[in-house]
């Protein structure tokens, strides 16, 4: 019984070799697929490689086949309309009208649990408003900037042309362009498909200054001098660390640098493409200043900033304590979160390392406000950003605006297979392959980039006016309410850390602050990224 049991698994095989031997003598044509199929299993049973296919030769291979449709299996038949992995198929949905300018609405009340944990609504008024204009804009540009930039508070996120593909980029920069709002270059520079449209640009330099490097990689002056003063280019932003992947850097294999990648990076093709975790231009708080004012003055005058994922709170605060004592400040500063996208990155640096955005963004904003310089930096974030109340708690967190990667994706037909690092995405928007990107229409998607935009600004209109509201300004943490448990609500305000303003200018002591300050502030220098111990 014990030798039966054992070699049952070799009854499917023994079962297709019958009927191949059957078929071949009675009609050999369908004996054919039988063959075949008896060619694999002989082969799974030799093959060396996977033991659950040699044990189980056919039938093994059903496991990897079923593996291989999982995603797709869960995302169609068993996840709930709210599961939220790492977008929901209610938060998708809503995107893929509101690009394709089709109802939005939902008929028969909500389907989220009001009475659950961390659930947030934003408060209505009983007397409503009427906002005149929902093209919420702000000018983003500081005393030392000439040429300040009036941006739209919603704005693509940094996606690098190679992590997307041609059209992908096209399709984005031609809706900003129709809907006058910003795209961020990501790290990988300013292509040519970057270039046809003409749309504002937010030029990101990362540690591989990719479109500004000299040969050895290092920070060449005269070729960001020329690219920073196209027209196009906006404002300038230095990456420092990227939510989805704090401090790792990244190599790009020659096999898949093509010549427009490499034409847009001004790298060499076959040589593997290095970028660094960390920058060659600075190496302290001071020397990330002055970085900053050479940029604005390259630039002539252009806004420039950084964006990071706080990590270690003191080299945060060393930067801050550098502002104060150089009187150089950012034009703005991009908040990143730790929940935020990536084409590919470690599963442990996107589950276990940066902090969140809302708490970074509340860290910073807090930060400017004790030293009393909140006014003469933006801050904008990004991090799982996709609706308009979405963007109305960043605001009442501190934010002049906000950026979205995912989101604008979904508006290109994105459907979250979570393949964007295979090159194999169904929908042609992260895929260097050529027959996959030109599914991606580009003067259909551009209109959908447009309209997703526009949609969500003209909602979060109607969500300030039901708030009884004039401005988006008007937006503070005491407006937006949230459930701690069955039994308890209060307003996001009376958990929020808060800082009087000024009170981190010239003191020894601080007093009333929040716990990081109380721990990490004097442990910070603005000569040193380095903890004081």
């Amino acid at each position: 019984m014990h030798i039966f049991t054992s070699y049952s698994r070799y009854i499917p095989l023994l079962a297709i070799i019958s009927v191949s031997i059957f078929f071949y003598f009675w009609h050999p044509l369908i004996a054919f697929p039988f063959v075949i199929l008896s060619l694999v299993g002989f082969i799974d049973l030799f093959q060396k490689k996977r033991a659950i296919i040699k044990n189980y030769p056919l039938t093994g291979r059903l496991r990897y086949l079923l593996e291989y449709f999982r995603p797709e299996i869960r995302q169609y038949f068993l996840e709930s309309d709210e599961d939220k992995l790492p977008f929901s198929r209610n938060q998708r949905a809503m995107v893929y009208a509101r690009s394709k300018i089709q109802n939005d609405k939902r008929g028969f009340g909500t389907i989220r649990d009001m009475y659950s944990e961390n659930v947030e609504w934003l408060g209505h008024s009983i007397l409503p408003t009427k906002l005149n204009s929902d093209d919420f804009r702000i000018n983003v540009g500081g005393k030392f900037c000439k040429q300040k930039y009036s941006a739209s508070i919603f704005n693509i996120s940094g996606m690098s042309f190679g992590a997307l593909s041609p059209n992908a980029v096209m399709a984005l920069n031609h809706g900003a362009k129709m809907g006058n709002f910003a795209q961020d270059t990501g790290e990988g520079s300013i292509s040519k498909y970057h270039k046809k449209y003409n749309g504002d640009l937010i030029w990101q330099i990362g540690s591989g200054y990719f479109g500004c490097r000299d040969e050895n990689g290092n920070f060449d002056p005269d070729k960001f001098k020329i690219t920073s003063n196209l027209d196009q280019v906006k404002m300038i932003e230095i990456k420092l660390s990227q939510g989805a992947k704090p401090g790792h850097g990244g190599v790009l294999p020659k096999e898949k640098i093509s010549k427009e990648i490499a034409e847009a990076r001004d790298i060499k093709n076959d040589t593997d493409c290095i970028s660094p975790n960390t920058h060659s231009a600075f190496s302290n708080p001071k020397e990330l200043l002055s970085f900053i004012n050479i940029l604005r003055n390259l630039s002539n005058g252009k806004p420039v900033g950084f964006k990071l994922c706080i990590g270690h709170p003191w080299e945060w605060f060393a930067i801050a304590k550098a502002m104060e004592s150089t009187k150089i400040f950012p034009d703005f500063i991009v908040i990143d979160g730790a929940e935020g996208g990536t084409g590919a990155a470690p599963v442990e640096f996107a589950d276990n390392i940066g902090m969140p955005m809302r708490e970074g963004l509340r860290l910073v904003h807090n930060t400017l406000v004790g030293l009393n310089i909140r006014e003469e930096i933006k801050l904008g974030c990004a991090g799982r950003i996709i609706s308009a109340f979405d963007i109305a708690r960043c605001i009442s967190l501190g934010a002049d605006w906000c950026n979205s990667a995912r989101g604008f994706m979904f508006s290109l037909g994105c459907i979250q297979s979570r393949s964007c690092h295979t090159d194999h995405c169904p929908t042609g928007v992260a895929t260097q392959d050529s027959l996959r990107q030109k599914a991606l229409n580009v003067k259909d998607k551009s209109f959908r980039v447009k309209s997703f935009h526009s949609n969500t600004l003209k909602i979060l209109a109607e969500m300030i006016s039901a708030a009884g509201l004039k401005s988006i300004k008007e937006i503070n943490p005491d407006l937006i309410m949230s459930r701690e448990s069955a039994m308890k609500v209060s307003t996001i305000a009376t958990y929020l850390p808060t800082i009087k303003p000024g009170s981190l200018v010239n003191t020894k002591e601080i007093i009333n602050a929040p716990p990081l300050f109380k721990k990490y502030w004097h442990q910070a220098s603005e000569e040193s990224f380095s903890r004081l111990i």
